[in-house]
């Protein structure tokens, strides 16, 4: 018998049971968005904006415009913050069908189970086919760790496949470059119908920091319609798991408004 097989049998499982209630998520202490406090926010300051590399905040007559779906979590702009208005949290579960979701809201209502199509044909299994439109390979390596024997992504009954004939839903990473825009296209015409499509990291929601230049889009919007949009530069291999769950409604959706529960 091999030595890793001893090594494996002593070493006992190492799966986790997360999303179970009270498992092990592997994020924990990881910084996630940073939390808004506009009571906090002391009129006429925009140092928070004034640091933000992809105008995820902005000031406006009124207070400060945040949009989470083009933060990549850099935590300058907790770190520029004189009142405490943005400080650091573990908020890290920002995945949302609805783009207006990842805007801060000062009206924010929970957020529509009832807007999430019933997919019943998905409940016990999903293929996935990912396409790297642009990405620095930030999301990528998140994505190599859902199949790792800690997250085991195929006991939930999810997979990424070769061949978008035989996908469901499309991952996109990324922030479409004009070089990548014709393969992305010819991969969402070969999926059958139904089709899906899913942006991961800010890159893909947004455009990210590279977004808008000479070579690139800024994301998906335009591009494809999309069901679901992760930010994160990157999102951590448990908030893509979670918002693949949150697709096949398996998880609810956490975020509304801006404001993620709890």
């Amino acid at each position: 018998m091999a030595l890793w097989t001893f090594f494996g049998l002593a070493s006992g499982k190492a799966t986790t049971n997360w999303p179970g209630t009270g498992e092990d998520s592997g994020q924990q202490g990881v910084l996630g968005m940073p939390r808004y406090n506009p009571a906090a926010c002391r009129e006429g300051c925009a140092d928070c904006a004034a640091v933000c590399p992809t105008h995820a905040i902005e000031a406006r007559a009124g207070g400060l415009a945040v949009d989470y779906g083009r933060c990549v979590v850099c935590q300058l702009c907790t770190e520029a913050c004189p009142t405490d208005a943005m400080t650091p949290s573990e908020d890290w579960a920002f995945g949302v069908t609805n783009r207006q979701d990842l805007i801060w809201s000062e009206t924010s209502v929970r957020a529509r189970a009832a807007a999430t199509p019933e997919r019943k044909a998905f409940r016990r299994s999903l293929h996935i086919r990912h396409v790297d439109a642009g990405s620095c390979n930030g999301c990528e390596s998140e994505l190599q760790a859902l199949n790792n024997p800690f997250y085991n992504l195929h006991r939930l009954g999810i997979f990424f496949t070769a061949s978008p004939r035989f996908a469901d839903l499309l991952l996109v990473t990324g922030p479409v470059t004009n070089a990548m825009r014709e393969p992305l296209m010819t991969a969402y015409e070969a999926m059958a119908d139904p089709r899906w499509v899913m942006a991961v990291g800010t890159c893909a929601v947004s455009g990210g920091i590279s977004g808008g230049n000479y070579a690139s889009g800024t994301g998906l919007e335009g591009v494809l319609p999309v069901d679901v949009y992760l930010p994160g530069c990157p999102p951590n291999p448990a908030a893509i798991m979670e918002a693949l769950l949150m697709f096949l409604n398996r998880a609810s959706q956490r975020v509304s408004g801006g404001r993620i529960d709890g």
